[in-house]
């Protein structure tokens, strides 16, 4: 068993393996000497010892019908010639404090991380955060100030001595679009404080803004890229999926029930057996985080791959997010398919929009085909458009959206 014990002003990172655990200074991470050791970290948000939802202790405007679902998205992805024998691990030399300054600037904060031999994951009081060696992807709800990250993180890579190679910001359509601070009202006014946030090498830039023709710009994709390279630099497909109208009865595993307010621990866990996220890849490790009175999170972590789950149940304005990195060749091409119905099975949502980005892998229809007959099959959704567009240095993306046949 696992004993987290918080204290005031000071973080831990717990190391813990099936025979023993030890607690260490959160500034001094080190989860990179043991390829088969896992670390967690526990930080708890507190007010009179009372734990409490983000949404409600967070001094952010926040939407006045409800909680902001859809997240704002940012990746940046750093070139390789800079890690050496002095230097393995990259950006994961970043100390604690200094990731922690960022995340302050972009108005969140960690409550739980997981690591590997691979990347540290951060579980956030609005999303997720995920450092690898040269890639950093951070996604935050609400009403956070996500691209205020962007020139402090290429400040803090630039320190351990890497160079920025691309970046990627994406989002979905906000359900309260009027309640987001300036940039992030308005596509173009985000699109321009990004451009002028990068340096001029990463000169491949493209924005575009995919609306299915038989949808309004509520359900459209926002996505800007730029790279130093007209080539994508890695192989591997990026699945993002954004549900909302979630089953009511399914949503109720994302409440916490009496007597458990206060433990944020076991209260995650149970959320992630009622609902069936563990089922959905049983070879992840996962750090789950339920919020109070309701809402939830969690990073799994398998090997070099990452996946993380937001949940806000609230009816009226309920959402959850899927996101996943993959290889179309690590087990076959129905991996993806499978996945995805299975993540989406969790929630049974009304409208379900995919997002599928493939980096150095070329676009396979196939594939894309696979993923409608299957959630045809097996949920009874079906597609009602597929986009398709292409990005300079950072691949194709193919956006899919869903309704149940009834609809």
């Amino acid at each position: 068993m696992l004993l987290l014990y918080i204290l005031p002003n000071l973080f831990y990172k717990y190391h813990f393996s099936s025979t023993s655990h030890q607690a260490l200074p959160l500034p001094s991470l080190s989860p990179h000497t043991n390829t088969n050791t896992h670390f967690l970290c526990s930080v708890l948000v507190a007010t009179s010892s009372v734990l409490f939802y983000p949404q409600f202790f967070s001094d952010l405007p926040m939407a006045v019908s409800g909680f902001e679902g859809f997240e704002k998205r940012l990746e940046l992805r750093f070139f390789n010639d800079s890690i050496t024998n002095t230097n393995p691990i990259g950006l994961r030399l970043i100390d604690f404090e200094s990731l922690d300054q960022v995340l302050n600037e972009v108005q969140c904060t960690v409550v739980s991380a997981v690591a590997n031999h691979s990347f540290d994951a951060y579980v956030l009081s609005e999303s997720s955060l995920f450092v690898y060696p040269t890639k950093i992807i951070i996604k935050t709800c609400g009403t956070t100030q996500l691209l205020k990250s962007i020139r402090p993180l290429i400040h803090l890579a630039r320190n351990v001595n890497l160079t920025l190679r691309a970046c990627r910001y994406s989002r979905g359509s906000f359900i309260f679009p009027n309640s987001q601070p300036f940039p992030y009202t308005s596509f173009e006014d985000e699109v321009v404080i990004v451009e002028e946030s990068l340096p001029k090498s990463l000169r491949y830039r493209k924005a575009s803004v995919m609306t299915p023709s038989n949808s309004n710009p509520s359900r459209a994709w926002h996505v800007f890229t730029a790279s130093a390279d007209v080539e994508p630099d890695e192989s591997l497909v990026v699945v993002e999926v954004c549900m909302t109208e979630l089953d009511r009865v399914n949503a109720r595993s994302f409440f916490r029930r009496k007597g458990d307010e206060g433990n944020s621990d076991s209260a995650g866990k149970e959320m992630t057996r009622l609902s069936g996220i563990d089922m959905i890849n049983a070879n992840a490790f996962i750090c789950d985080f339920a919020f109070d009175p309701c809402g939830y999170s969690m990073n799994g972590v398998d090997g070099d791959r990452y996946s993380t789950i937001h949940v806000t149940p609230e009816d009226g304005f309920s959402y959850a997010s899927f996101e996943c990195g993959l290889s179309l060749y690590d087990g076959g091409q129905g991996d993806i398919a499978e996945v995805l119905a299975r993540a989406i099975d969790v929630f049974r949502p009304g409208c379900v929009s995919i997002a599928t980005t493939y980096n150095g892998e070329d676009y396979d229809h196939e594939v894309t085909k696979r993923v409608e007959r299957v959630l045809a099959k097996k949920l009874g959704l079906k597609c009602r458009s597929r986009l398709m567009d292409e990005f300079p240095g950072s691949g194709t993306v193919v956006y899919q959206s869903f309704t149940p046949r009834r609809k």
